[in-house]
């Protein structure tokens, strides 16, 4: 069997399971949000549910419109803290607390190799980068999970991806999963696990293994996942030790499809509007006028992310007629990017520095676009109105080519800024 087939079967109590098999799984960790979270709790009542299976297994973090700017994100709020503090839910993430989710469940020792964990967000592949298999699901499903502490799954086939080859200078994590997602296309592994493997792989970090993760969902992928190595154990000392075997890939695994890449002569790359595959080299798209940039978010909010950006921006000036916004992913990573200087390197450019959110990415809360506008973006999805006006334009890409662009006010090849 292969990783996810591994971890569908410790999870079921079977010895193995096949593609295709309908299983019912015990969950390790749950997670929702202040968008999701009350959706689960209107349907955890409606099921006449009194109690969650395990207080200690949910994870609440308020993290898509903090603060809250409207009475109704307000009162949403609202709602999670009383449930929280009704079924005694201690893993809860208020405003100013915590950051992302998804970057506070990894950060703070919530994800371990080989766990299942489901989350009422898309973007739950993420957790993958630890190796543990991550999934979205809906508010519910959720709501079946609070109550019973289990799910059903199909076992889906598996792609194996395998990268070889160094990543160049300024080349980052975020051009190699865009190249992904435009040679798999948007609809290319609906239902498929993605399992990434290689020496790139190997070599990149935890914060970039988790940009590849988190993007999978965006070929439709169930999950992501890179098996566990030292450098996931590394990361996990002083927040979670586990003694178990690490699972892996048996030698004989079987998958679906194998895509071998080359990384060694990627170049940066750029997802234009209105779909995540859309993707094109940014030589094809350089000069692009732009009106906003946006660095943060689930998928490049991140200290390496930041740093990165900062190193590139440092003694420039923000282009006079963009907004630069800026936010880490979380409080931690806020406070270590102060601590380094990386937060005064942005105001000093010019750049907007906000809390730990979602932030533009969410579209709803801050940093909107108006008609006609064009954002180069960190994120993930560059959907007709994520970000706000329906005629506005979001182009995705990493965090130097976006902090480049900011410099330039337009799309600008990372590599020709002097570092």
């Amino acid at each position: 069997m292969n990783i996810v087939e591994k971890i569908l079967a410790r999870a079921s109590g079977r010895k193995e399971v096949s593609p295709g098999e309908i299983v019912e799984a015990e969950v390790d960790m749950a997670m929702v949000n202040d968008i999701t979270g009350p959706l689960a709790v209107e349907a955890f009542r409606k099921m006449g549910a009194e109690k969650v299976w395990d207080p200690e297994k949910i994870v609440v973090v308020l993290d898509h419109q903090v603060p809250a700017e409207s009475v109704n994100s307000a009162n949403l709020h609202k709602i999670m803290r009383a449930f929280a503090d009704e079924q005694g839910i201690e893993k809860f993430y208020d405003v100013g607390v915590g950051g992302v989710c998804h970057q506070v469940m990894v950060e703070d020792g919530h994800v371990t190799p080989g766990s299942l964990i489901v989350g009422a967000d898309s973007h739950t592949c993420t957790y993958g980068a630890l190796g543990a298999f991550g999934t979205g699901i809906g508010s519910t499903e959720m709501a079946a999970v609070f109550a019973t502490g289990k799910l059903w799954f199909r076992v889906p086939e598996t792609f194996k991806i395998e990268v070889n080859g160094q990543l160049q200078k300024l080349i980052t994590p975020k051009d190699l999963i865009l190249y992904i997602v435009g040679m798999i296309k948007a609809d290319g592994a609906i239902y498929k696990a993605l399992e990434f493997t290689g020496e790139t792989i190997s070599n990149m970090s935890i914060s970039g293994r988790m940009t590849l993760c988190n993007m999978a969902v965006e070929v439709g992928a169930k999950t992501g996942i890179v098996e566990a190595d030292q450098k996931v154990l590394e990361y996990l000392k002083g927040r979670f030790e586990s003694k178990s075997v690490l699972p892996s890939s048996d030698a004989d695994a079987e998958y679906e499809k194998t895509f071998e890449i080359d990384a060694s002569g990627l170049e940066p790359q750029v997802a234009t509007p209105y779909s995540v595959d859309n993707v094109k080299p940014v030589s094809e798209v350089q000069g692009t006028p732009i009106d906003q940039a946006f660095l943060g978010s689930c998928t490049n909010g991140r200290l390496e992310d930041l740093e990165l950006a900062a190193r590139l921006i440092e003694g420039k000036r923000v282009h006079k007629n963009v907004r630069f916004i800026v936010q880490p992913a979380s409080r931690k990573v806020y406070l270590e990017a102060l601590r380094r200087g990386i937060i005064e390197t942005f105001l000093r450019a010019g750049a907007y520095v906000g809390g730990p959110s979602c932030g533009p990415c969410f579209g709803g809360h801050i940093g909107v676009l108006g008609s006609g506008e064009v954002c180069i973006s960190s994120s993930n999805r560059n959907f007709r109105g994520r970000m706000g006006a329906k005629d506005g334009k979001i182009y995705l890409a990493s965090p130097a080519t976006v902090a480049a662009s900011a410099v330039k006010g337009e799309i600008t090849d990372p590599r020709a800024m002097e570092v």
